[in-house]
């Protein structure tokens, strides 16, 4: 722990690994098995316990629990971990749980997040890079975020869908269903799609061409009313033209839980 620097009252097992410039604030406590990368700053009253690798210059503000035993009754205290990438920004008491053992073990984060308050990320989840969780959006267990995906405010993900990069979902939206690249979803019971993330998407730099591509492929499968297999037939002849079409029909191919329509 060269260079750590350490508040008398917190709390540091013998087994984890601090790095370069590691900040640990008031009545923290790094738990065995935890290693935290060079220049990352764990605030006040926050808990990490092991297996949890966290990258380098993340910013943890205050009173989050990282690295906690899944919430799975399942669960009987095997080998699981949490991985971390760099640059994450993680606000109050936000949850980012391990793992289970029969879930592939590990919940994956990536790099650039960004977790506002109370947010949850369950065991086995896998969040992308750049992505926004406003406060209270959660995921429960087995969830797939890609890139660039915003979660808004009280926003509940499904245990096993997946939220393709890009897509925009809205203040409250409870989502059972996967969610293609690019498309917005807003509250209605259960969230619905509501046309694509158009600002998001000018914002990244999509030019017209591109968005006008991924706007046909929305109208082709949410709008004209064609059932899935004609539907998927029209992104097809779309995707020819459109590395982003091509994307949006992946995403969909791949899908084991019914397409969010």
């Amino acid at each position: 722990m060269t260079g750590a620097r350490i508040h008398p009252t917190a709390f540091i097992d013998p087994g984890a690994r601090l790095g370069e410039g590691v900040t640990i604030g008031a009545f923290t406590v790094i738990g065995a098995d935890v290693e935290i990368g060079d220049g990352t700053h764990v605030g006040p009253h926050c808990s990490v316990h092991g297996p949890t690798r966290i990258g380098r210059d993340n910013r943890i503000i205050g009173h989050a629990a990282i690295g906690g035993e899944p919430q799975d009754k399942k669960f009987r205290g095997e080998r699981v971990e949490l991985e971390i990438g760099d640059r994450n920004l993680v606000r109050e008491f936000v949850t980012l749980n391990r793992g289970t053992g029969d879930g592939g073990g590990i919940t994956r984060i990536g790099h650039d997040n960004w977790f506002l308050a109370y947010t949850h990320v369950a065991h086995d989840c896998i969040v992308g890079n750049h992505c926004v969780f406003s406060n209270n959006a959660t995921l429960a267990g087995h969830v797939e975020i890609g890139d660039h995906v915003i979660l808004s405010g009280f926003a509940g993900i499904h245990q096993f869908c997946r939220i393709g990069a890009h897509a925009f979902i809205g203040m409250g939206a409870l989502v059972n269903g996967d969610v293609p690249p690019f498309v917005t979803v807003a509250q209605d019971g259960y969230g619905r799609p509501r046309g694509i993330n158009a600002e998001g998407l000018k914002r990244r730099g999509f030019d017209a061409g591109r968005t006008a591509a991924i706007k046909r492929a929305y109208r082709a499968l949410y709008v004209s009313g064609a059932k899935l297999e004609d539907a998927k037939a029209q992104l097809a002849e779309i995707a020819r033209d459109s590395a982003d079409v091509r994307a949006f029909l992946d995403f969909i191919e791949r899908g084991d839980r019914p397409l969010l329509r």
